[in-house]
């Protein structure tokens, strides 16, 4: 993939495309951020900046891949000669002698590309002794190889490891970028990608690893519960409200509770956006803008205070939820904290 293709991301995008084009790519780049907003994605594309043989210049990017060619096409394949890509293995770790194989043959000179790039994905699972063995290239790498590590957690990556590293930081995505990487990388329908972008942090890999879940069903049970809260009612009714938050019957107890935990997160991010209405933000700042105007609605019942209030009761009741409590008991106590 071309670097503009990469969904957000823009001034990092911006900032390593000249550092390709002007040849001052640092040898080795510590690329970190939250996991699933694609990290890894960057680093194959500046791979494919470096080797593409026909580079795409004086565009918006200084230099930028076709995305077209033989190069290009083999990187994306995980099939290039020059380009390597380290990963962990079955144990979930990263041992030494993948990467003593990996600085040998970065010691030899590319065999047909301008570069060799090696890109070590989730790189803080490399075992202390892998570690150890790759502080001498990163100090004084290669002249005509890059290292670009990937790492969602590298403050477990040892601190000789990133003293050599420059480190780039990656943010989570914006809403509206998840959902149009779901759209346009995995086919997800507007609809649905926008309800599993809002509840996955500003993490592509965060939304598709909740798709299991109804996540449509899931806003919509969560706005539900919200318009029947902000009626009132007694007790008995409130707690009949709590049903909206079940799934059907016949779902297994995991099920259950994933189904639970989505619309949770739903209701976080409504309540969210209720408390950027109470608190007259810009109307764009809202999550979920396509219900703007039922928002608005209901903001009426909810002010900052209320909002806050039970945004913090949903907080605790997904803490809850992850130490295993019981999604009934769970869904019937947040009820009566909204």
């Amino acid at each position: 993939m071309p670097l503009r293709d990469v969904i957000g991301h823009g001034r990092l995008v911006d900032l390593l495309a000249r550092a390709v084009a002007r040849d001052t790519l640092p040898p080795a780049l510590l690329l970190a951020g939250p996991a699933g907003v694609g990290k890894r994605r960057v680093a194959v594309a500046v791979a494919s900046a470096i080797n593409c043989l026909k580079p795409v210049t004086g565009g918006p990017l200084e230099r930028d891949a076709c995305g077209k060619c033989a190069a290009c096409t083999r990187i994306e394949r995980g099939m290039h000669p020059d380009v390597v890509v380290l990963e962990p293995g079955d144990t979930g770790t990263i041992k030494i002698e993948a990467v003593r194989d990996v600085i040998d043959r970065a010691g030899f000179r590319p065999f047909e590309g301008r570069r060799r790039v090696v890109i070590i994905d989730e790189a803080d699972a490399l075992v202390p002794q892998a570690q150890n063995a790759l502080l001498k290239i990163l100090e004084e790498p290669p002249s005509a190889s890059s290292f670009m590590l990937v790492s969602s957690l590298p403050d477990a990556l040892l601190a000789t490891v990133r003293s050599r590293c420059p480190r780039l930081r990656f943010g989570p995505l914006p809403v509206t970028d998840v959902a149009a990487a779901l759209v346009r990388d995995h086919g997800l329908e507007p609809a649905e990608a926008r309800a599993a972008a809002d509840a996955a942090d500003g993490s592509i890999g965060g939304a598709l690893a909740a798709q299991g879940a109804d996540l449509v069903g899931a806003r919509e049970a969560a706005a539900a519960l919200l318009r029947q809260v902000a009626r009132g009612g007694d007790t008995g009714r409130r707690l009949d409200s709590a049903k909206a938050l079940s799934p059907q019957k016949g779902s297994t107890p995991a099920a259950e509770r994933d189904q639970l935990a989505a619309c949770l997160r739903a209701l976080s991010s409504l309540l969210r956006d209720l408390g950027v209405l109470a608190s007259r933000v810009d109307a764009t700042a809202l999550a979920n803008g396509d219900m703007a105007g039922e928002l608005e609605t209901m903001s009426r019942s909810y002010d900052a205070d209320r909002s806050l209030r039970a945004y913090a009761a949903v907080d605790r009741a997904l803490a809850a939820l992850e130490r295993n409590a019981s999604p009934k008991i769970v869904a019937d106590w947040l009820v009566l904290e909204l």
